[in-house]
């Protein structure tokens, strides 16, 4: 597995069935937003990207704000600890649902969180090296087969070289289909968006010692 994420979802409505309609990127709405959450930043606009890379690198920033959706990619949404985001990125999302996903394959390490109307919900963070930094809340339905050991990491003769009950970047993947409709790597599901339709504006940042709020 080689996908990595840090990226920050806002949705006033499901958000799989949004990107799915193939919805029109509001490009004047994009602009407010990235200067609203990066208000130390000068953004200089550089091109499009896709939801198919979102991660990045620190100088940058991708965005694209749909119709009940907005994506957010950046480098300070791959944190540890999900559950420590700072607030005013939260509040950003106002009554709807505010979702992180981060995962990086070189060390097997996945953590996402999820907030409802500013109220954590949900925070998992864990890597074979680290093993389970945090998990806070009840386990969401998706997550169910991976704890019970449905998705074992390894084979039967191997569980005792593993230190997790499954691969951090397999649930990755099952979370990004359970939230917004797609996956990166794995077996190929045609019936699943395809994440290079999806585009989104990407800003170079003026310096990358930044410090927010």
């Amino acid at each position: 597995m080689g996908a990595k994420t840090w990226m920050l979802v806002y949705g006033s409505a499901k958000v799989g069935e949004v990107l799915r309609g193939n919805p029109q990127l509001d490009r004047e709405a994009t602009l407010q937003l990235a200067t609203s959450l990066f208000p130390k930043q000068k953004l200089e606009p550089i091109g499009e990207g896709n939801l198919s890379f979102t991660c990045p690198p620190r100088d940058e920033v991708h965005i694209g704000c749909f119709p009940g959706v907005s994506i957010l990619a950046a480098k300070e949404f791959g944190i540890d600890y999900p559950s420590k985001l700072p607030a005013p990125f939260i509040s950003a999302g106002g009554s709807g649902t505010v979702y992180l996903h981060a995962m990086h394959s070189v060390v097997d390490w996945f953590g996402f969180a999820q907030w409802i109307s500013g109220k954590l919900v949900r925070s998992l963070s864990l890597s074979p090296e680290s093993g389970i930094l945090e998990d806070i809340g009840q386990r969401l339905p998706f997550e169910e087969p991976f704890w019970s050991g449905q998705n074992p990491a390894t084979a039967d003769d191997e569980k005792d070289n593993y230190p997790l009950p499954f691969h951090p970047l397999e649930l990755g993947e099952a979370a990004l289909k359970e939230f917004f409709g797609y996956q990166l790597e794995g077996f190929f599901d045609p019936t699943l968006l395809q994440p290079e339709s999806i585009p989104l504006v990407k800003y170079k940042r003026a310096r990358s010692w930044w410090k927010l709020w």
